[in-house]
């Protein structure tokens, strides 16, 4: 199974006892996060902490939090490649009807 999760910047991240974390983020809200549902650390955040959540839990909780960066991750905990697939319609246009310039027509 395959568990849709968030980065979330938090201002902290304290274990609270064997199950549980308390978040906080930087607008002061909080949260208390199952840790089964906290995925590790987002290394590719470089100006603060951030943390891999399930998305499912953050609906539930009032804590702040972005839903820009997101990752699939298996019931091991290793994350999975993620597509998005975008379809593009283009737009219809009318044809062009132009007379060939007489020099190049020689």
């Amino acid at each position: 199974m395959k568990t849709k999760c968030h980065s979330v910047r938090l201002e902290s991240l304290v274990s609270i006892s064997d199950k549980a974390y308390k978040a906080r983020a930087f607008d002061g809200s909080e949260a208390i996060i199952p840790k089964s549902q906290v995925f590790g650390h987002d290394y590719d955040v470089q100006k603060s902490e951030a943390y891999w959540i399930s998305a499912w839990i953050l609906e539930k909780k009032d804590i702040q939090y972005s839903t820009k960066k997101e990752a699939w991750f298996d019931e091991n905990g290793n994350m999975q490649p993620s597509y998005h697939i975008e379809k593009h319609k283009a737009e219809r246009k009318e044809p062009v009807n132009l007379e060939p310039h007489a020099e190049l027509t020689k």
